[in-house]
């Protein structure tokens, strides 16, 4: 809040309508274009949980990534491309029957979250960069056996009181 005060009164006093506070204060050698160059001293990280705004007990929540599997109620493979990441399902002390209509109600507040990304390696690198624990679900592989039309037939998949006689 004292930075942006202070950038405020900078650009009040300067007249100036746009201005950039320099974030580094370790001092800076220039070459001869003019660009500065930092030292190879270590470089300062800060944890993104604690700059991201988000409750203290989401950072101890556990995620789920998987790659969604194709559902009986759907003809095309639209929802299995990407991977997604969800949050565990908490306790049972966090989900109740709402006794007017018998629906199942829950305190959780990011059951009903979820992010997807492209590749495994994007939800992998988004989850650490976040501080989660996480655990990978490996996706399930479809088999397929060839089949024709004709092997419908045969007398060895048929039980032969089926057998149809004609003319």
């Amino acid at each position: 809040m004292n930075a942006l005060r202070l950038l405020r009164t900078a650009r009040s006093r300067a007249g100036v309508s746009h201005c950039r506070l320099n974030s580094s204060l370790a001092p800076q050698k220039t070459d001869s274009t003019g660009i500065a160059e930092r030292d190879g001293g270590p470089k300062e990280t800060v944890p993104v949980d604690s700059i991201s705004g988000a409750p203290e007990s989401l950072h101890q929540r556990i995620v789920r990534i998987y790659k969604p599997s194709k559902t009986a109620m759907q003809s095309g493979i639209q929802g299995t491309k990407l991977w997604r990441m969800d949050w565990d399902v908490l306790e049972k002390d966090n989900r109740w029957t709402n006794p007017l209509m018998g629906w199942a109600s829950s305190g959780d507040f990011m059951q009903g979250t979820s992010l997807k990304f492209g590749t495994q390696d994007d939800a992998i690198r988004f989850a650490e960069s976040q501080g989660w624990t996480y655990y990978l679900q490996a996706p399930h592989e479809q088999k397929f056996q060839v089949k024709s039309y004709s092997s419908n037939y045969t007398k060895t998949q048929m039980n032969p009181s089926k057998i149809a006689h004609t003319k």
